[in-house]
Parts: structure tokens; C-alpha cells; sequence
């Protein structure tokens, strides 16, 4: 509940001061008059909040219950306080919808609240509450909002799932190889010795042993150092512009192609059904694809559309998006139903979206299979070659 600074008068006169919850001033008032207190100033204490964007899951689900309520007949006051009083969303959550609610009721427009409180809403989400205040279709326009938000969750959590399986593999080879150059190795160091020579895959392999035995501590400051700086490195715009390039371009460029169509159609399609220009849904849909090379593409598609190109015709030079996409709103522009061919084409891209997703899984696991096996066969091929050779000497010596 929220928190008010007050002023109260007691039977005898005195002035009170503090701070007390309450679900509003009437509230209050109500409960100051049961204690035999008058109220005489209620001010509500701001806090601050540390603001961070709400993840996919928790979007679908304020809009979803802000749609229903406002359907429903129930005022957008009302409604933001039903929300901020669940019992199952989190202290951030609450303190978030409370400061929209204290804000409509100071007059502010549930959008530019949104924008106040920027990045805690996306930008998406900031445009269409402002063309539905403007049309009247809040109710609609949220739940519309839900049901892409939920999607897009869904979708990260297809990603997140089906890279499980070669997180497990790539856990459990980094286990293998820390007991096996930390341990077992280290047991044939005494054998190894007394060889006159050793084979060259043997040496790398008991050099990296003895590293990891008794240098295992300098390793883990390396790895730290390189995490560390490979984040820093891939925040400077023209680095992460190169690899997002390199990510269209790349091996797996044609299956990225069809997420970041997919985002992009999702986005466009919302935007465009809800009376939003197309130049302001453009320039909206463009940052949820999230790849820089794309995005950076989009200044000459923007300066096309301005000075009249159809928008498929200035999609066809965007190097990230596949051929459907532009082909389809071709035939949205053809016969005036831009809308709806906006939505088909988001629907089957949300569709082969997750078949990329599940496909680039189905390359990835072998090749941790093939990863791990090489790289226990050659520590194998590494102990046993020299032990081999030395039976053969033997052998020959007898």
C-alpha cells in the first residue's frame, strides 16, 4: 500500500505528524477519525524506484489484467490498484503500478506515465496506450498487447529450453576435464618420468595438468579477466555492429533471418492495427529486432518511405530479413488489407521462428557430442601412446 506523510489534530488540539499506509486518503481519513484524529494533511510519499525494464512475462500479464478490468467497465484508477494490491507480483512491480495510479490521479495521462518512468515500459508499449487514449480502445489495445507479449515470451523461453541440453553437455565436458588434468593425470606423472622421451601429445597434455594442478588459481583470474572484458568489448557500438553482422552473414544467418522477421512483423503489425503512422511504426518495430546491422539498415528505409517508396519495396534492400516478409506486405499494400497480411505473416514467422530455434539446437548438440569425444580421445590417445611404446621397447629389449 502506499505511504502518506500526514498532519492530524487530537481531541485536545494537538498536531500529530508521521507517516502511515493506506490504501488513499479516504482511507486514511477513515481510519484517523475511528483513532479521534482529524486529518489535516495527507501527502503521499514518493518513493524512488532503482527503474528497470519489466521482463516479457510480466508486460503480458499487467496488460492482460489491465484490458480485462477496463472491459470489464472498471476504471483505470480502480483497475491499477486491483493490479497493484496481487498478492503474486513482486515489491518492484507494486511500487511501479502504484506510482502510475498516484499519477493518473493527478491528472497525468497513463502514457506519458509510462514515459516518466522510462525504461521500465518499452517503447512499444509507451505508443500504443497513447493512440488507444486516443482512439478509446484501451481495453482492446492491452489485451492485444498481452497476447504479443505473451508470444514473444514464449518464444524466449523455446530459445532458453532448447539451449538446456548443450549447457548440460558443455557443464559436463568442463567437469571431465578438470578431474582428468587435476587428478587423474597427475597419477601417471611418476610413470611418465622414468620414459626417456615422450610423445608430443603426451607433453602438451602433461604441460597442461601441471598448469591446471598447480596454476588452477591464475586460470580462474584469466577466465574472469576475459569474461569481463569480452562484455565490456561487445558494448562498443562498432564491435557489436560487427558482430551482429556476423551473425547474418554468418553459418546460422538464415535461421537468425527468420527471428528478427518474426520480431519485426510482430512489432508492425500491433503498431500499424492500432492507428499509429507508419513512419512512427517503423522507426518503434526497428529497435525490437535486435541486431545493430539491421537496425543501422533502416535510416535508408525510413528516408524511402518519407519520400513516398512503398514500405515492401524499401524492406527488399534490408540485408537481415527474409524474402517473405517484404513479398507479403507487398500484397497488404496491393489490396489495402495491410493489417491483416502484417498479422498472417507475423503468425508464420512466429511459427518457423521456433522450427530455427529447434533446428539450430539439432546443430549444436552434436557438436558438443563431437567436442567432448575429440577431446577425451586425445587425452586417452595421450596416456596410452607412451605407456604402448614403452611395452614395445621392452618387448624388443627381451
Amino acid at each position: 500500500m502506499p505511504e502518506y506523510r500526514y498532519q492530524a489534530q487530537n481531541d485536545k488540539g494537538k498536531i500529530v505528524k508521521g507517516k502511515a499506509e493506506a490504501a488513499d486518503e479516504a482511507d486514511l481519513q477513515r481510519r484517523f477519525h475511528e483513532m479521534g484524529l482529524l486529518l489535516l494533511e495527507a501527502k503521499p510519499v514518493s518513493k524512488q524506484i532503482a527503474l528497470k525494464q519489466l521482463k516479457k512475462p510480466k508486460l503480458a500479464d499487467f496488460c492482460r489484467q489491465l484490458g480485462t478490468l477496463t472491459k470489464s467497465g472498471v476504471t483505470l484508477v480502480k483497475a491499477l490498484e486491483i493490479i497493484a494490491n496481487d498478492e503474486s507480483i513482486g515489491p518492484y512491480e507494486r511500487q511501479l503500478y502504484i506510482k502510475l495510479r498516484d499519477r493518473i490521479v493527478q491528472g497525468v495521462a497513463l502514457s506519458n506515465v509510462m514515459e516518466e518512468l522510462n525504461p521500465a515500459f518499452p517503447p512499444l508499449l509507451v505508443f500504443m496506450i497513447r493512440a488507444a487514449e486516443t482512439s478509446g480502445t484501451l481495453d482492446t489495445t492491452c489485451l492485444r498487447l498481452a497476447d504479443q507479449y505473451t508470444n514473444e515470451a514464449q518464444l524466449e523461453q523455446t530459445a532458453k529450453n532448447s539451449l538446456t541440453y548443450p549447457k548440460i553437455l558443455a557443464g559436463l565436458l568442463v567437469i571431465v576435464m578438470a578431474i582428468l588434468f587435476g587428478y587423474v593425470l597427475p597419477q601417471f606423472e611418476d610413470i611418465f618420468s622414468t620414459m626417456p622421451e615422450l610423445p608430443i601429445p603426451t607433453r602438451i597434455l602433461m604441460g597442461i595438468s601441471d598448469l591446471v594442478a598447480t596454476k588452477w588459481y591464475i586460470l580462474l583470474v584469466v577466465i574472469i579477466l576475459v569474461v569481463i572484458f569480452g562484455k565490456m568489448i561487445k558494448k562498443i557500438p562498432s564491435v557489436r555492429y560487427t558482430i551482429d553482422k556476423i551473425k547474418v552473414k554468418g553459418k546460422w544467418g538464415k535461421l537468425l533471418k527468420v527471428i528478427y522477421s518474426a520480431r519485426f512483423a510482430r512489432t508492425m503489425c500491433s503498431l500499424y492495427s492500432s492507428g499509429i503512422p507508419i513512419h512512427s511504426c517503423i522507426s518503434i518495430s526497428k529497435s525490437t529486432i535486435g541486431n545493430t546491422y539491421i537496425e543501422k539498415q533502416f535510416e535508408e528505409v525510413e528516408r524511402q518511405v518519407a519520400g513516398g517508396t512503398p514500405l515492401s519495396t524499401a524492406l527488399q534492400t534490408v540485408d537481415g530479413f527474409v524474402s517473405k516478409l517484404p513479398a507479403t506486405i507487398k500484397v497488404g499494400e496491393e489490396t489495402g488489407m495491410l493489417g491483416t497480411m502484417l498479422e498472417s505473416v507475423a503468425e508464420d514467422l512466429d511459427f518457423y521462428s521456433r522450427q530455427a530455434l529447434l533446428r539450430l539446437t539439432s546443430y549444436i548438440e552434436p557438436v558438443m557430442v563431437v567436442v567432448m569425444a575429440v577431446g577425451v580421445g586425445f587425452i586417452m590417445i595421450a596416456i596410452i601412446q607412451p605407456i604402448y611404446q614403452s611395452y614395445q621397447s621392452i618387448g624388443a629389449g627381451s
